[in-house]
């Protein structure tokens, strides 16, 4: 066979994937994109480097993404490093005074940083803040409740307003905003600690994004979990509602910040496994899908 051949059939499988991407790249031109940076894609080190491709891919593709990061593993080995015991209730984590300085810390000087790090490799593209800056994300104390009684968990926030300013200034000029999920007060003055998933879910429906993905440790939402391992690929909201008070204690607060953002105008919400390299390109421009996909009720029967 000669080279020029060989050339041609390595080539075409290329050409081919590119053309199945291109009804997605045309629905997807100009659109907002917020992606929760979570799970094992924050540790792998080949993981990290491909989230960082992919987010970049998808803003010289057109898109306009936006980056939303917790910290827990970081957060938990820095607390031990500062003897600080880690402490969850209801889910979440205790956050005292003392914490909160490490969480600030680790979030806004560790995580952040490496991340925008990561994409700026590709260019002067990332640019990172914190709910806190341009009062991008305020919140108030939040007391969750344990057998009916309101618990004080510390400097854990509940959102209660956005402010997209900021973050669309950045789009306007081409920059991929990196979001690190700390809130300033609406009425006391302290900096709260915020949910990763639930500040995702809110930024993406105050901006009129298209799309949230969610990385995560896990394939998608399982039909009947631990008894079978079958993925549920798409659902509407209203049967996801349904099947929140059955799942396990990790994915609520994804299926719940999935729920609000459909709910809220986005036109769909994916939680996605972050386990698999380019797992963001695969659920965005190939036939297949890898994750779950939840859409508005009256999205039902649209493609996706």
């Amino acid at each position: 066979m000669s080279t020029a051949t060989t050339r041609k059939h390595t080539a075409l499988p290329k050409a081919r994937i590119l053309v199945e991407a291109l009804p997605w790249l045309t629905r997807h031109h100009g659109k907002t994109v917020v992606i929760k940076f979570g799970g094992n894609a924050m540790v792998d080190e080949e993981l990290k480097a491909a989230f960082a491709q992919d987010v970049v891919f998808l803003r010289h593709a057109g898109l306009k993404p936006v980056v939303v990061h917790g910290g827990g593993p970081q957060i938990s080995a820095a607390l031990d490093r500062h003897g600080i015991v880690s402490e969850f209730k209801a889910g979440l984590r205790v956050t005292t005074e003392d914490a909160m300085d490490v969480v600030r810390m680790v979030l806004a000087g560790q995580v952040q940083r490496e991340l925008v790090g990561l994409l700026n490799r590709h260019g002067p593209l990332a640019v990172g803040l914190t709910g806190e800056d341009a009062h991008t994300i305020t919140a108030t104390k939040h007391l969750p409740e344990i057998d009916g009684e309101p618990v004080d968990i510390g400097r854990v926030g509940e959102i209660t307003a956005i402010d997209t300013g900021a973050i669309e200034a950045l789009l306007a000029d081409g920059r991929i905003p990196v979001i690190s999920s700390i809130a300033r007060s609406q009425d006391d003055g302290h900096v709260y600690n915020v949910n990763a998933d639930t500040a995702a879910a809110a930024l993406a429906a105050a901006l009129g994004a298209e799309t949230l993905m969610v990385l995560t440790d896990v394939e998608g939402l399982y039909e009947d979990w631990p008894h079978s391992d079958e993925v549920i690929s798409r659902l509407t909201a209203s049967q996801l509602e349904r099947l929140l008070p059955d799942l396990s204690a990790g994915m609520v607060p994804k299926m719940q910040g999935c729920l609000h953002a459909v709910r809220g105008g986005v036109r769909t919400a994916r939680v996605i496994d972050g386990r698999v390299q380019h797992s963001i390109l695969l659920e965005i421009f190939t036939d297949e899908g890898i994750g779950t996909m939840v859409v508005p009720d009256e999205q039902e029967g649209d493609a996706p």
